[in-house]
C-alpha cells in the first residue's frame, strides 16, 4: 500500500495545489510526498479524490485486487497497463451511469457511453477527454481555453532537456484543434515543476530521462515500458473523443 499511495499522489497532488480536485489540505499531501511517508493519514487524504478513486476501485475489482491503492491499480489508472484490458464495458458504464449521467445532458453521456463499447477504458486521460469536458467540469468552452485545460489536465510525457533549480526543461507535445479533431502538435520545449522549496516528491532527473507530466509538475521518472503504455493510452482516448466531437 505505501508505495500505491505515495505513486498516487505524486500525481494527485499538481492538481490539488490547484485546488481542482481532493481536500483542501495540500499542505498534508505535500508533506507526505516530501517525507516518502504512507500511512492511514494517506491514506485518508487519497480517498478523498472524488474524480480518481472510484476508477481505482473499478479497475482494483475487475482484477480481483483488493487495495484500490494497490501500485498496480495505481500505475493503470495514471499511466496505463494490462490491468485495464480486464474491466469489462458493462462495468465501467455502470460506474459512469452512476457517477456522472445526472451532471450531463442525455445526448452527452450516450456519446460518451458509446466508446466503451469499442475498447475505451478506465485511464486518467478518457477522463480528461470524455468525461471532464462533459460534466459541466471545465466552466469555459472557448475552444482554446477547453484544449489547453484538457492538455493541461491529461498525464502527458516530456523529454528533459536540463534541470533549472526547482524546474526542469522538457520537450513536449502539446495537444492542439486541429481540422476539428484533438491531436498532438509538434514538440516544445516548456518549464515545468520539479518542487516546491525543495519540497515534494524527490527525484534527480538527467538528460535524455522522460518524466511524466500533470498540471505542468515532473510527476515521475518513466521508462520506456511505462512510456508506451502511456503513449498508446493517450492516442485510444484520443480516438475515442474525435469520434464524438
Amino acid at each position: 500500500m505505501t508505495d500505491g499511495l505515495l505513486l498516487f499522489s505524486r500525481y494527485a497532488y499538481p492538481p490539488n495545489r490547484l485546488g481542482y480536485c481532493g481536500s483542501d489540505d495540500h499542505e498534508s499531501l505535500l508533506g507526505y510526498l516530501s517525507e516518502g511517508r504512507a500511512d492511514e493519514g494517506l491514506g485518508q487524504l487519497a480517498r478523498r479524490f472524488e474524480g480518481a478513486y472510484p476508477y481505482l476501485r473499478l479497475i482494483a475489482l475487475a482484477n480481483g485486487i483488493g487495495d484500490p491503492f494497490d501500485e498496480r491499480v495505481v500505475e493503470a489508472y495514471w499511466i496505463s497497463n494490462q490491468l485495464l484490458d480486464r474491466v469489462g464495458a458493462a462495468p465501467f458504464f455502470e460506474s459512469l451511469k452512476a457517477r456522472f449521467r445526472p451532471k450531463m445532458p442525455p445526448k452527452d453521456f450516450a456519446w460518451m457511453a458509446s466508446a466503451l463499447p469499442r475498447g475505451a477504458k478506465p485511464h486518467h486521460n478518457f477522463h480528461v477527454f470524455d468525461v471532464y469536458r462533459r460534466a459541466g467540469l471545465m466552466h469555459d468552452e472557448r475552444a482554446v481555453v477547453a484544449i489547453d485545460r484538457m492538455d493541461q489536465c491529461r498525464i502527458s510525457w516530456g523529454k528533459v532537456i536540463m534541470a533549472e533549480g526547482a524546474e526542469l526543461v522538457v520537450e513536449r507535445s502539446p495537444l492542439v484543434f486541429t481540422g476539428g479533431s484533438i491531436g498532438l502538435g509538434a514538440p516544445r520545449i516548456v518549464k515545468v515543476l520539479r518542487h516546491l522549496d525543495a519540497r515534494g516528491s524527490p527525484r534527480d532527473y538527467a538528460t535524455g530521462d522522460f518524466v511524466s507530466l500533470h498540471w505542468n509538475w515532473a510527476c515521475d521518472r518513466i521508462g520506456n515500458r511505462e512510456l508506451g503504455h502511456l503513449i498508446r493510452a493517450t492516442r485510444r482516448a484520443l480516438y475515442h473523443t474525435n469520434l464524438t466531437l
